[in-house]
């Protein structure tokens, strides 16, 4: 088939505006699934994403469609995901098309997502063409959306295609506008191979499953190839198309979205965004790749039990052979043992990874709450990257400490500015300016400490707005800050786990919480234990843990008051030495409480 009838297309939107129930009726309408195989969120493969009705992995399908014109075109659909923390599957996404649906929720309207996708397809140089979906909503608001369209996005309104992924109500003209109005793929100027790999997965049978995009050439089976940023060497075993299932052929050409199959062991071995070409006839330049993609939030995750610390090695290492934005190392702590320093692009990304420890491999983990990466100016000059509190260097050789920064863009409803600026306050965030989008919503423009909104931010402004406020967030640079490292000492011995990188103003009630938290969950002993907040050398929170007290005059009915005295002061003796060489043993269960609740 030739370039002129392939049209190759992403769905954006953001979270929940229905971008995996349109994939369903656009495969339906196609013919490209049955009716035995028809489900709900087909493309959505994982547990964790049909239970949490989001999108985690992109997923790329191939379909077959008969145009009015009588022309059949061969249609390669990208289905992205919503959240902020998986913009990466979308900017990858994104270069492996022409042209993209912007789907936006009828009742919704135009949401903090759905700016931040159109910036980014604007950028690739896409063709947008905008579906309002969810017409069938008792409370869609057609005018308002239109209006949005053309003051938000600068997207004439004339262009919007009116939709219920529902109910299969306009998905013709969406699959028409598709062929008409998305451009076909560029003629390549010469027939030398150039795929640029947009996404790749680990098969336990086959190896690494590259997903590429054709831009000039063709790939076959038996060919000799090499990948350009590393020069590696691999003769391919198969290609294929998506319909969802792999479907094998015999070549993939110029302008096609599928998959390659070579003698490629792990993904680590292929980057995402890299150039296949042909051994012989390599291409001189490669194609314009990604950004290297750079974990934004670091947690510490240890097993419950140490003897399952192979246990966790090793799936730890199969979920980095899917995700190439999971990155990790090897850590110890005195308190939780042997583990692993992980990084992730987001707290959700976090969620998920765990989650899925939790669920596909069985394990019982416990993590670390998640700190960000700090830039470390020491008085040599030099700057250390610092993700781990525990590697803060002395604050003699600190000169100064930057923290992460994020422009953020918060969407919310006029009742809930006041509310959600007190808290931008609250997190040491700067207001840039306010933009009014219609009667009922405004856009806030922020900068925040990207450590700030880490735990429960996106919580906050949801139950400030009830539920209406969306954000979008994107990482502009360091800023330096007064930052100190906050210790908790039990019994004068600082225990590393507990460690944080805190605001100096926030560090005596982060303190308070911490000591207060841990003296609940630590079980008494014979004599008093002190909880202490300590920056470097200066105490700014304490709590006692009451000693446990044995009866010792029991025994004494009567008599001198010298032998009650004597055996009082033989108990205040042995308390003494106990408190000397006694070590408190934290439970694990007291960890667990305690970073449960950060």
């Amino acid at each position: 088939m030739s370039t002129a009838l392939t049209r190759n297309f992403c769905i954006i939107a953001h979270i929940d505006h229905g971008k995996t129930t349109l994939s369903d009726r656009l495969l339906e309408s196609t013919g490209t699934i049955h009716a035995r195989e028809k489900q709900d969120q087909l493309l959505d493969s994982m547990d964790l994403e049909r239970e949490r009705g989001i999108t985690i992995k992109a997923h790329p399908v191939a379909m077959r469609y008969t145009a009015k014109d009588g022309k059949e075109y061969a249609l390669n659909l990208l289905d992205t995901p919503g959240h902020v923390d998986f913009a990466y599957e979308v900017s990858r996404s994104l270069a492996a098309c022409e042209g993209a649906l912007l789907i936006i929720d009828a009742a919704q309207g135009v949401e903090a997502q759905t700016v931040a996708n159109v910036h980014l397809a604007h950028k690739q140089g896409l063709t947008i063409v905008p579906v309002i979906n969810k017409i069938d909503l008792p409370n869609a608001d057609l005018p308002s959306v239109h209006r949005q369209l053309e003051e938000i996005l600068a997207i004439p309104a004339e262009e919007a295609i009116d939709c219920s992924a529902k109910l299969g109500i306009g998905i013709d003209e969406i699959l028409e506008a598709v062929v008409h109005r998305i451009p076909r793929p560029p003629q390549p100027n010469d027939e030398v191979l150039r795929a640029l790999v947009f996404d790749s997965v680990f098969d336990i049978y086959r190896g690494v499953v590259a997903y590429v995009r054709v831009f000039s050439g063709k790939v076959t089976a038996d060919q000799q190839i090499k990948v350009m940023s590393t020069d590696a060497r691999y003769e391919v075993k198969e290609v294929g198309v998506f319909t969802p299932k792999m479907f094998a052929q015999t070549t993939l050409q110029a302008g096609d979205v599928g998959y390659v199959i070579a003698n490629i062991k792990t993904t680590s071995e292929l980057k995402i965004g890299d150039t296949m070409t042909d051994l012989r006839h390599p291409a001189k330049v490669p194609l314009p790749g990604f950004q290297e993609i750079h974990p934004m939030v670091f947690s510490g995750i240890y097993p419950i039990n140490t003897a399952d610390f192979e246990h966790l090695k090793t799936a730890i290492a199969k979920l980095r052979m899917n995700d190439s934005a999971f990155v990790y190392q090897p850590e110890s702590s005195v308190a939780l043992g042997f583990g692993y320093r992980c990084g992730f692009l987001g707290l959700l990304h976090m969620e998920i990874i765990q989650e899925r420890l939790r669920r596909e491999y069985d394990m019982d983990i416990i993590a670390t709450s998640p700190s960000v990466i700090y830039e470390v100016l020491t008085t040599r000059n030099e700057v250390v990257l610092v993700d781990n509190p525990a590697h803060l260097p002395d604050p003699s050789v600190i000169e100064e400490i930057r923290e992460p920064i994020v422009r953020a863009y918060i969407l919310c409803p006029n009742e809930s500015i006041g509310d959600i600026l007190q808290l931008i306050l609250e997190k040491r965030g700067t207001m840039d300016h306010t933009e009014s989008l219609d009667t009922r919503r405004v856009m806030l423009h922020c900068e925040l400490p990207l450590n700030e909104i880490l735990v429960d931010f996106n919580d906050k402004i949801k139950s400030i707005s009830r539920g209406y406020a969306s954000m979008d967030y994107e990482h502009s640079g360091y800023r330096a800050a007064n930052l100190v490292k906050l210790d908790l000492l039990v019994n004068g011995e600082p225990v590393d786990a507990f460690s944080t990188i805190v605001h100096r103003d926030r560090a005596e009630p982060r303190g308070r919480q911490l000591a207060s938290k841990l003296k609940e969950v630590i079980p008494s002993q014979l004599y008093q234990v002190a909880i202490q907040a300590a920056i470097g050398g200066k105490i700014v929170a304490r709590e006692s843990i009451s000693a446990l007290r044995k009866n010792v005059t029991a025994k004494c009915y009567g008599g001198d008051i010298t032998r009650k005295r004597k055996l009082l002061e033989k108990q205040k003796e042995g308390k003494k030495r106990m408190k000397s060489i006694g070590k408190i043993n934290i439970p694990q269960e007291a960890f667990i409480q305690v970073l449960k609740t950060q």
